[in-house]
């Protein structure tokens, strides 16, 4: 007897509809998220190449390649985020672009701020923490540690958040839909400007008295942001807030893990740098194919077309389907362009073959997990009543932070690339 979860294969006739059905209402939409997921790879290249190029700076500063992944994710998970409940707002017609504070845009913004400086703090601490607990010795002092995570993600915050609301102004007026282009769109800016907006900041250490006065006015800043996020009467920004700040210290936690993963197998990426090339492409293209899924999802709860059950119906196995057989093309493309980037900038590599296997074994782990993390992550939040938009995204992209990570290095070492 045939199983009752069988994915039933799409007809030739009947992929494109699928297509359309998953990434886009026309194929206009469509065109929109696979060029949205094209650029995310291309600009994550530039992301890995920066990498590259800093590995002395790492090595002088013990402890910033363990808040690498998770400077980078906190971007697109806070971000994403902003961009789905923006998104939901449009589909739901309460959004209007305004400049009041009790407008959803404008409270959004608020709260994103404020959470890029109060996470920020976290992950210093964290960093700090974990760098010592796994024996990562001669770890920079926390002040230091602070200072460039505050600075440099509120520099990378501000670029990453006008884009956001200038991609949200577009939908409103071109009738994009956002659901398909936030989560390419904002892992790919978090990717390019958090690691040069970092690598900035470590240029304010080493000035004695200075670089410690920095710090501790980053700080300072920082609680004076939670003070106030404590006492506003804006009731989105509270809930906002309330709701987001759990999850995202769990990502924070998880995608710092992420970074001692790396750090663990330094002597891998330092052999064959152009495995610092893929790694950013590799992990933003699985968190942006979950990322696509389950803003679909939180929208279509949102709206009464998805219900909240264990068992995914018909239309989310076929969703899940394509989902994968998107992220084939996608990652090879990344082993390949990751490839021709190495090669092009001097820059030792396994070879094209090792590298593309190593993608797509590496991205097939990586993505069955991120679609069942999307389907049930998305009803999880939305069975217990909080807001799906808020967790979808942020609990994807960072659980795949460490969990696409670790499916790189197993492919890596399965092949015997060492």
């Amino acid at each position: 007897m045939a199983s009752r979860f069988r994915i039933p294969s799409p007809r030739p006739l009947e992929f494109r509809r699928r297509l359309v059905d998953l990434l886009g209402p026309t194929g206009d939409a469509t065109r929109q998220s696979l060029v949205a997921l094209g650029v995310n790879s291309c600009t994550s290249f530039a992301a890995g190449a920066v990498l590259g190029s800093i590995t002395g700076t790492l090595e002088l500063l013990p402890g910033l390649l363990v808040m690498i992944p998770a400077a980078i994710g906190l971007r697109g998970n806070i971000f994403g985020a902003v961009g789905n409940r923006i998104s939901t707002a449009i589909h739901t017609g309460t959004f209007r672009v305004s400049t009041k504070r009790e407008s959803v845009l404008i409270q959004n913004v608020l709260a994103s701020m404020s959470l890029t400086f109060m996470l920020s703090l976290l992950l210093a601490f964290l960093a700090k923490i974990i760098s010592v607990a796994f024996g990562i010795a001669n770890t920079i002092s926390v002040i230091d540690l602070a200072l460039i995570s505050i600075l440099g993600g509120v520099i990378a915050s501000v670029i990453v958040l006008a884009a956001t609301v200038l991609l949200a102004i577009g939908a409103v007026r071109r009738e994009w839909d956002l659901d398909n282009l936030v989560a390419p769109t904002v892992s790919t800016l978090g990717d390019v400007v958090t690691i040069p907006a970092l690598f900035l900041a470590t240029k304010v250490l080493g000035h004695g008295s200075f670089t410690t006065a920095i710090g501790w006015l980053m700080i300072l800043l920082t609680l004076i942001v939670i003070l106030a996020s404590l006492r506003t009467h804006l009731a989105s920004f509270r809930q906002i807030i309330r709701e987001s700040l759990p999850v995202l210290s769990i990502a924070l936690v998880l995608s710092t893990l992420a970074g001692i993963a790396v750090e663990s197998q330094m002597a891998l990426f330092t052999g064959y740098p152009a495995l610092l090339v893929l790694l950013p492409a590799f992990v933003s293209s699985a968190g942006a194919l979950g990322g696509i899924l389950a803003s679909r999802m939180a929208t279509n709860l949102h709206l009464g077309l998805v219900e909240p059950v264990m068992r995914p119906g018909r239309e989310a196995r076929r969703d899940a389907l394509l989902v994968l057989l998107i992220g084939f093309p996608v990652f090879v493309f990344n082993g390949v362009g990751a490839y021709v980037i190495g090669t092009l900038l001097g820059q030792a590599s396994p070879g094209l073959g090792w590298m593309v296997a190593s993608s797509l074994a590496g991205g097939l782990i990586a993505v069955i997990f991120v679609i069942a993390l999307a389907y049930y992550g998305t009803i999880a939040a939305w069975r217990a009543k909080l807001d799906p938009d808020t967790y979808g995204i942020p609990v994807v992209t960072a659980s795949v932070d460490f969990v696409g990570v670790l499916a790189l290095i197993l492919a890596l070492v399965t092949f015997g690339i060492t």
